[in-house]
């Protein structure tokens, strides 16, 4: 599913289309985010006490 259709506060696996900002942490397929909330083209995660960015069409599942 695309990471736009999962409702805010959704914990998420990342499964394809990583991307992130220039500059931002790292995703690795297979991570598990806490997805809080999409702010234009990429979302705000957490991933344990970091902060990271997605973009807001990649292919994630709700875990």
């Amino acid at each position: 599913m695309k990471l736009y259709n999962c409702p805010n506060g959704s914990t998420i696996r990342v499964t394809g289309d990583i991307q992130v900002p220039p500059g931002a942490p790292l995703i690795n397929k297979g991570d598990i985010l806490y997805f809080q909330n999409i702010d234009g083209k990429y979302s705000y995660c957490r991933r344990g006490d970091e902060v990271v960015h997605l973009v807001a069409w990649a292919e994630v599942e709700i875990v």
